[in-house]
């Protein structure tokens, strides 16, 4: 299932729910578990939170680790399947004992692994699943669920309002994913707050690879740009194609768009007129803190840090800053700590953990050109 990282000195193993506290307080090592598409077909963002934890994991415990204690991060492979994540939040919680997770990257994942989670009371903490109903669910907050990342419903506000404002486009075409909760949110939210004409509304799902149908169907319409909520692969696919076909308008998405893999399926000879919610761009105004990171990941992995990598790498560090708050490494502590975050420090924004377990942070919105950043513009809430 999955193999078990030692990022520090064995000891005594710590508890991972809410009924063993005890001998939480007397384990040797915080505990920490990584639930991770790192296989699979969304590896790419898997992966990327994976190097991030690991480096907050190597840092913190440099630096000492925990209330006193190192840091042991366990990570587990979930395939990229929900099934799987679901099945490792419980062995995570039971067989590892962790007092919280990391991850699933995904929002179909996250929410397949969460009431696992939730029966055992250990929190878990996702650095980019955006779906809004995770953490609020038939209008009930999930308390043993948080994110580090913004919402949906944030990212298509943004996207939309980024489309009027400055790009000054008054008629659209949609091309989204029906197949996965994260992109119909995304849908919803654009749809809800876009100004302007929606020419065409087309749809697609996971795993289709030809989309020159769409592509000839919109082609001749008179539209400004194209709104396209979803993950890198088909998004890659749908952007090499249009481009090949001569359809020149900006493209626009969310943070499903992060991933160098993306430029790879699309070829940066197409990727022009390209911009994307973020949470991190090295190009954005930048704290001395986010300067320090992007050194150390430099470092570390010798390449630029991503926003994934960002995003896990704050989820870490806000359970470091969650526990030593409470002054205790339980599962319980982390829940209230990060319940009642406030003013987190992060390098992808400050953040303050709103009443819906969302973080109050900004967002970026990334211009590309023949694949490269050439643009990156803060967007507050």
């Amino acid at each position: 299932m999955g193999a078990t990282l030692l990022l520090s000195a064995c000891g005594t193993p710590g508890g991972g729910t809410a009924q063993n506290t005890e001998s939480q307080k007397e384990a040797d090592t915080v505990k920490i578990g990584l639930n991770m598409e790192l296989s699979g077909t969304v590896a790419g963002y898997g992966n990327q939170e994976k190097e991030g934890a690991e480096l907050a994991v190597k840092e913190i415990n440099d630096a000492g680790g925990i209330n006193g204690k190192k840091v042991e991060l366990v990570v587990k492979d979930n395939k990229s399947d929900t099934a799987e994540a679901a099945t490792i939040a419980t062995s995570l919680t039971t067989s590892d004992n962790v007092i919280g997770m990391v991850g699933p990257a995904t929002s179909g994942a996250t929410k397949a692994a969460s009431p696992n989670a939730t029966k055992a009371k250990v929190p878990i903490i996702t650095p980019s699943a955006t779906d809004d109903s995770i953490t609020v669910a038939n209008d009930k907050v999930q308390e043993y669920i948080f994110r580090t990342c913004f919402q949906d419903s944030f990212q298509g506000v943004i996207l939309a309002n980024y489309a009027s404002d400055n790009l000054k486009a008054e008629k659209a075409v949609i091309i989204g994913d029906v197949s996965s909760d994260y992109a119909k949110g995304l849908t919803k939210s654009f749809k809800d707050t876009f100004k302007g004409e929606i020419v065409a509304d087309e749809k697609f799902n996971a795993k289709d690879k030809d989309f020159k149908a769409i592509l000839t169907k919109i082609k001749d319409k008179d539209f400004d740009f194209i709104y396209l909520p979803g993950y890198y692969e088909e998004a890659g696919l749908i952007i090499k194609q249009a481009r090949e076909m001569g359809i020149e308008q900006p493209i626009i998405g969310a943070d499903g768009f992060s991933d160098s893999k993306l430029i790879d399926i699309a070829g940066a000879e197409n990727m022009n007129n390209i911009y994307y919610t973020a949470h991190f761009s090295e190009k954005a105004p930048a704290s001395d803190k986010v300067k320090t990171f992007i050194d150390a990941f430099k470092e570390e992995y010798g390449k630029s840090p991503s926003s994934f990598n960002a995003l896990s790498y704050d989820s870490v560090y806000m359970i470091k800053a969650a526990l030593e708050a409470e002054k205790e490494n339980t599962s319980d502590a982390l829940t209230k700590g990060l319940a009642t975050l406030k003013d987190f420090d992060g390098v992808t924004g400050t953040m303050t953990m709103d009443e819906n377990h969302n973080p109050k942070k900004p967002a970026v919105v990334i211009g590309l050109e023949k694949g490269e950043e050439k643009s990156a513009e803060v967007v507050n809430p």
